[in-house]
């Protein structure tokens, strides 16, 4: 069955060709001009994966975002224009899973979304024989269900937060530098920046933080990367 995408963006010849790239990869493309047609049309007819645009009139590509978060792990992909590293971490924090700089090439976008959707079905473990719980003192992961809880609270992780946490949680007490983090919830091929990784850790701790003012599970080493604290 294939995947759907939502595309939004406001300029059409960026709606029409990408569509077409990604309509002729075998996905099925759902485009939006604005953020609030968007917002619409994707709370009646959700998609597997969002392609948003930063800067758009009505409804920008933040504020799109922090309305589809409230209820939805959906992953998304910001495209953000060339210079505005500002924008990039931004959207990270807020609960974007990746960007792409414009102008960008079609092939690389395609092999995001490729990445992107196989790390979903990592983190549903729908990728093959379904993964145990994994339970470590208060947390509980329970990658079948795509469900975080903890002391018995549920924490909502989009994808990219939920491999993180994942692999940290798998071995307490062990460093994992932002490299193997990056291969944890990237894939060995995917390249992105040591603050792409520091964000979506700083955005897990806020979630964490919601739940339980005292969390500090998941502690940095300077200079080295993260652990997540064997209890």
């Amino acid at each position: 069955m294939a995947n759907t995408i939502a595309l939004v963006d406001d300029d059409r010849n960026i709606l029409t060709s990408v569509q077409m790239a990604l309509e002729a990869e075998g996905f099925t493309v759902r485009s939006y001009s604005d953020g609030a047609e968007a917002l619409k049309g994707l709370s009646t007819q959700p998609a597997d994966l969002a392609i948003l645009d930063i800067k758009m009139p009505r409804m920008d590509g933040m504020e799109l975002l922090g309305h589809l978060r409230k209820d939805s792990a959906m992953p998304v992909i910001f495209l953000t224009s060339k210079d505005d590293e500002v924008d990039e971490v931004l959207g990270l924090r807020m609960g974007a899973d990746d960007y792409i700089k414009k102008p960008f090439s079609q092939r690389l976008l395609v092999e995001r979304i490729r990445a992107l959707l196989r790390r979903g079905e990592l983190a549903h473990g729908t990728g093959g024989e379904a993964e145990p719980a994994i339970q470590r003192g208060e947390l509980r992961l329970d990658p079948a269900r795509h469900q975080c809880t903890w002391k018995g609270q549920n924490v909502d992780l989009t994808v990219t937060e939920f491999l993180l946490l994942k692999s940290l949680a798998l071995r307490p007490g062990h460093v994992k530098s932002r490299d193997q983090l990056m291969d944890g919830a990237y894939g060995e091929h995917i390249y992105v920046d040591d603050r792409t990784i520091d964000s979506h850790v700083k955005r897990l701790r806020k979630k964490f933080k919601v739940a339980d003012t005292d969390f500090a599970q998941i502690e940095t080493l300077y200079g080295v990367g993260y652990r997540y604290r064997d209890t």
